[in-house]
């Protein structure tokens, strides 16, 4: 089993900075995918980045290229992100996901294809 656990959400102007971070406990054996959804009140949660802890390929959404990026600790296995000039619409549950299973890496914003997840942490950005 693993465990997984997110921590720094919070409420902020718009422009502003947050840090989440996101750590796996528990059996893990190998290279992880570790990805950031989120999802807003009356939307479908979706997408917003990904790493590959084997390589280190790291992926993300459209809307959040520029903006957000994935620092990571190896050792302590804990991910992180660092979401900059923040908008009104980033505002949402922001949710971590890891997968110990291969992932073909074309399908790292797919909800179906990890095991687990974390509760959740909330960013709520003000104009």
């Amino acid at each position: 089993q693993v465990q997984v656990v997110e921590s720094g959400g919070g409420s902020v102007q718009a422009g502003g900075s947050l840090r989440l971070s996101c750590a796996a406990s528990g059996k893990i054996v190998g290279s992880l995918a570790m990805a950031w959804f989120r999802q807003a009140p009356g939307k479908e949660r979706e997408g917003v980045a990904c790493i590959f802890t084997g390589g280190g390929s790291t992926y993300y959404a459209d809307s959040v290229k520029g903006r957000f990026t994935i620092p990571r600790d190896n050792a302590k296995k804990t991910m992180y992100l660092q979401l900059n000039s923040l908008k009104p619409e980033d505002t949402a549950i922001y949710y971590c996901a890891v997968e110990h299973r291969p992932l073909y890496r074309g399908n790292w914003a797919d909800i179906s294809e990890y095991t687990y997840w974390g509760q959740g942490t909330e960013v709520t950005v003000s104009s």
